[in-house]
């Protein structure tokens, strides 16, 4: 009985971090097909902020919500300068935001130096035989899928969604009949950064925070929207529990650099066989 809460709990913790790694990643890459290589730094800039707040004083919620908000900032500002005139162009973006990822880590290094004092991990644990369990952990793994069920609402059932699907996919067409395409592109591209400073707030408790943090997240993020398809709220989460899956078994059996081999070849095979991803093997299934 304990062995097998242990191999659940395993499983589910690694699907709530595929998760929670690619929520803003299906935003801003999966919905605006904006390739963001910056993505761990914007993970990154909210784990810094949560940190740096908390350290001021601030109870943990809120210096959480301070490290989103200021990626959100980040988003914005980024957005306005540089994103908003390389829509549309897959290779230009690739670019440029690798140039920002760089900018990002290097500026993190010489301001906050290789590593600054993290944060202790809120909650406690609870033992079960030869295992020990973080509370906090087993939290995270609610809020993921809490967090892409809200989404999955936001962006497929409500208004602002409808809308802003329409104006990614057709912004000619939007445009003429009096939608602010602009408008639109930035608030979309702001919550796909406010996500993704929510990954680096929620997790910080539980790593060390250096500059090269968000790195722990980008391939994760890449191969779990990827795999999911062309529909990343419909398909991430299959997406994310095969993996996980696949990867915890792996792991469990042989060792943790074993199970990323065995990861990226799950996902070769995913996109060999399933092109549309999980998401086009759930509409066809319909």
């Amino acid at each position: 009985m304990v062995l097998l809460f242990n191999i659940i709990f395993q499983v589910s913790d690694a699907i709530s971090f595929l998760l929670l790694s690619a929520i803003g990643l299906a935003v801003i890459f999966g919905m605006m097909r904006i390739i963001n290589l910056a993505h761990g730094e914007f993970i990154t800039v909210g784990a810094y902020g949560t940190v740096v707040t908390a350290k001021m004083g601030l109870p943990l919620p809120m210096a959480m919500a301070c490290g989103v908000l200021v990626t959100i900032i980040f988003g914005f500002i980024l957005e306005r300068l540089i994103i908003r005139y390389i829509y549309g162009r897959p290779l230009d973006s690739v670019v440029a935001t690798w140039g920002i990822s760089l900018i990002v880590s290097q500026s993190f290094l010489i301001i906050f130096g290789p590593s600054i004092e993290g944060l202790k991990s809120p909650l406690g644990s609870f033992q079960m035989g030869d295992y020990s369990f973080s509370e906090y952990r087993i939290l995270l793994i609610f809020i993921s899928f809490l967090i892409l069920v809200l989404l999955y609402f936001l962006f497929m059932k409500s208004r602002f969604g409808t809308l802003a699907r329409a104006t990614i996919e057709k912004p000619i067409t939007s445009s003429a009949l009096g939608v602010d395409v602009q408008k639109v592109y930035t608030i979309t591209f702001c919550i796909g950064a406010g996500l993704a400073g929510l990954t680096g707030a929620l997790y910080i408790p539980t790593m060390t925070c250096v500059p090269s943090l968000g790195q722990a997240f980008i391939v994760s993020a890449f191969v779990s929207v990827v795999t999911a398809g062309a529909s990343p709220f419909i398909g991430l989460v299959p997406a994310a529990a095969f993996l996980g899956s696949f990867q915890t078994g792996i792991t469990f059996f042989y060792h943790a650099t074993i199970g990323l081999i065995g990861l990226l070849f799950a996902v070769i095979m995913i996109i060999r066989f399933l092109p549309s991803g999980f998401s086009g093997l759930i509409k066809k299934g319909k």
